[in-house]
């Protein structure tokens, strides 16, 4: 494959030897690809702003099938978002997706994963700080849902009879959602879900957002990383994740 002109979002970047840098980038069309931009640490004039983290442009890449890292030959940048290096539940936020989407997308979800991220580091650059956790977990959960992972929250997950929406239900990870009384009963591990989360649910699954209290907020951290680690075998060892749900800062 010839070189290639894609939009980009820089996810990670890392030193390489004395002048390098390997960029970690979501691609529209191509998933998630590594990328050496060569002499990036020797002059600021070839790059300048385009390989700061959560910047976005037009990635130039020299493509070769099967190889894991590319070459990055340019980066027209047409956004970076200060925004999310204001605060820390902000940036870490950010870094929680950007692992994600890493460890999770492939080329087969490219544009509407890489869609959401946008989406994703957009809010979060402009959201209330009340709202940072509700926004970083609607947009997992889409991500989840486009990856063909979307927890069942209407119906039973074992026996698909309809649920009562205004009540609480049993959640099981194992089961991919919401259980009967019947189902539950066979399904250790289950746990209580509320209404209202499940509202919560359903409304960030249809691309809308529901507002939490602080509580409220690291219970769906919980509820999430633990799905994730049930259902995406490469979910498990997420550090940013665990720096993002441990951080307290009022």
């Amino acid at each position: 494959m010839p070189q290639v002109a894609t939009d980009a979002l820089v996810l990670h970047v890392f030193d390489y030897l004395d002048t390098s840098r390997i960029v970690r980038l979501a691609t529209r069309e191509y998933g998630v690809q590594s990328v050496l931009a060569r002499g990036a640490r020797k002059s600021s004039n070839r790059y300048g702003a385009a390989l700061d983290l959560f910047a976005e442009g037009v990635a130039q890449i020299d493509l070769r099938p099967g190889r894991d890292l590319q070459t990055l030959t340019g980066f027209d940048v047409a956004r970076v978002r200060p925004g999310l290096a204001t605060e820390l539940p902000r940036f870490t936020a950010a870094a929680a997706i950007s692992e994600c989407v890493q460890r999770l997308v492939t080329e087969d979800h490219a544009p509407a994963a890489f869609e959401i991220t946008q989406r994703a580091l957009d809010d979060l650059a402009e959201a209330p700080a009340d709202t940072v956790i509700a926004v970083a977990v609607a947009a997992l959960w889409r991500l989840v849902a486009e990856l063909g992972f979307a927890p069942e929250l209407e119906a039973c997950a074992t026996c698909h009879d309809p649920l009562p929406a205004d009540g609480p239900a049993p959640f099981s990870h194992a089961a991919g959602g919401v259980l009967c009384a019947r189902c539950s009963a066979r399904a250790p591990g289950a746990r209580r879900l509320p209404a209202s989360a499940r509202a919560a649910l359903l409304a960030w699954l249809g691309g809308g957002l529901a507002p939490l209290t602080e509580s409220e907020g690291r219970a769906h951290q919980r509820l999430l990383r633990e799905f994730l680690g049930e259902h995406l075998t490469d979910a498990r060892g997420l550090k940013a994740w665990a720096v993002w749900e441990g951080g307290r800062w009022g």
